[in-house]
């Protein structure tokens, strides 16, 4: 349990470090003098590469030497594991530069054909990629975690941390999606705690 309260409590430090690369101005310099990148566009991506190695390191740490392992189902779940990586992967490389070329030169003019596909795959395809990866990537650490239940003893610290870490990562969430307008995020984070719910 330790090394999972570790893992995430990580992706909470990451949201809450989300919030405020997002929704501050302190990091919307430039990385290099060619202007090539604003900071948070950088910070994001390397957030992204922190979030999907812990989770890797959670879905190797919930799984043990049993009948199940490398059965057909666990299998399949490793396999939409990688692909929702992939997917993730491919959405932030559009989503950042995108937004960022979105942000610089297109906030004016949304009719040129360059910024129209620009703006499109700022606030469009990446975001259905991120979903797709999002959803795949979560679902298949908790759909492995019903393969390899806990075996240890869950104690009241353990709870008890569990429902702190939720909290930091609800209120990362809040803070990102809190004070704009909700697509499907909120849809997206519900199905996933139905899959949770039912699961449990």
């Amino acid at each position: 349990m330790r090394r999972i309260h570790i893992l995430l409590g990580v992706q909470s430090l990451l949201a809450i470090f989300v919030s405020f690369n997002r929704l501050t101005d302190w990091f919307n310099g430039y990385v290099l003098p060619n202007e090539f990148l604003r900071w948070v566009d950088l910070n994001n991506v390397i957030v992204a590469l922190v979030s999907m190695v812990a989770g890797y390191l959670l879905k190797k740490t919930l799984e043990y030497n049993s009948p199940a392992r490398e059965g057909l189902a666990h299998t399949a779940w490793n396999l939409v594991f990688i692909i929702g990586i992939f997917i993730s992967a491919v959405s932030y490389g559009f989503h950042e530069l995108g937004n960022y070329l979105h942000f610089r030169f297109c906030l004016e003019d949304t009719t040129s054909d360059l910024c129209r596909i620009v703006i499109f795959n700022d606030d469009e395809f990446s975001h259905w990629l991120f979903f797709a990866g999002f959803i795949m990537v979560n679902a298949a650490i908790l759909l492995i975690q019903n393969i390899f239940p806990h075996q240890g003893e869950v104690k009241g610290g353990d709870i008890a941390l569990l429902l702190l870490n939720s909290l930091f990562l609800g209120l990362g969430v809040m803070a990102n999606l809190g004070f704009e307008t909700i697509g499907l995020d909120l849809y997206i984070v519900g199905l996933l705690a139905i899959i949770a719910a039912v699961l449990l």
